[in-house]
């Protein structure tokens, strides 16, 4: 059946694709306001819009009365853990042995994470690290949720790929927020999580080789770089540049000062 105009109106988008175009090898994202008067974000590509929630489900659903999927299987594993139900060999109360993920379980979740990636990218366009942090948070126990529980082998290594690079984005963010915040010791610090996690998701999965080659582990090295002149100079440091400065347009008396004073620091 073919598709013809709506008696409600014209639900032809070339009047808004026009006025918005679409710019190859760019990341175009605005906020708009619903109709609703709540936020939307909406990211440009090149055969249209996609327009997103800002706050729960992307699309602003509620699958099965939850915020999302994963709050869903979230809920249903943790009535397992609660069950009463006498515990099989090797197994204790309070653990989640008897949940599993069917197939489509997992197709639904991985669909369902695709939304919140899209969401992600076009937030830390607009600067909104802390939504950042908190969708790749989630994403990150869609994939902590599945492969620990799939049912199927594939399904657990299905989203593993993408671990480095979510792990990644969510240390950018951080450390994105704290130099927001004017706290770039903060933001190092994010930074040497991220790496931190980073290096052992690769020695998890047997690739620690792949640790120096990784381009997520490239891309927060970079950052971190980037910092290290922001960073502010400790009384120390100061001292001790001071004194090389001295020494070298022989200052000598203000030399004899400041080495007094690393001295008394603890430096002799």
């Amino acid at each position: 059946m073919a598709l013809s105009e709506s008696t409600e109106g014209n639900w032809d988008l070339s009047d808004l694709l026009r006025n918005w175009a679409y710019e190859p090898g760019k990341l175009n994202v605005r906020v708009i306001t619903g109709v609703d008067g709540e936020p939307r974000i909406q990211m440009r590509l090149d055969l249209g819009v996609l327009q997103m929630h800002m706050e729960g489900r992307p699309d602003g659903q509620r699958p099965r009365g939850f915020e999302s999927l994963l709050e869903y299987h979230e809920s249903r594993m943790d009535s397992v853990r609660q069950s009463p139900s006498e515990p099989g060999i090797g197994e204790s109360y309070g653990e989640s042995a008897g949940f599993v993920l069917t197939p489509e379980d997992c197709r639904e979740l991985r669909e369902e994470a695709v939304q919140y990636y899209h969401r992600y990218m076009s937030l830390l366009v607009v600067k909104d690290y802390d939504g950042v942090v908190q969708d790749t948070t989630r994403n990150l126990r869609v994939l902590d949720l599945c492969a620990k529980h799939a049912e199927s082998e594939d399904d657990r290594a299905a989203l593993e790929p993408f671990r480095a690079y979510i792990t990644m984005m969510r240390a950018r963010a951080l450390a994105s927020q704290a130099l927001e915040d004017n706290e770039p010791k903060a933001a190092l610090h994010a930074i040497d999580e991220g790496l931190d996690a980073l290096r052992q998701h690769f020695q998890n999965t047997g690739q620690d080789s792949a640790f120096e080659t990784s381009g997520e582990v490239e891309m927060l090295r970079g950052m971190r770089e980037s910092l290290i002149p922001k960073l502010p100079i400790s009384p120390r440091a100061e001292l001790r540049r001071r004194l090389d400065a001295a020494v070298k347009s022989e200052n000598y008396e203000l030399a004899a000062i400041l080495r007094d004073e690393l001295r008394q620091m603890g430096e002799g």
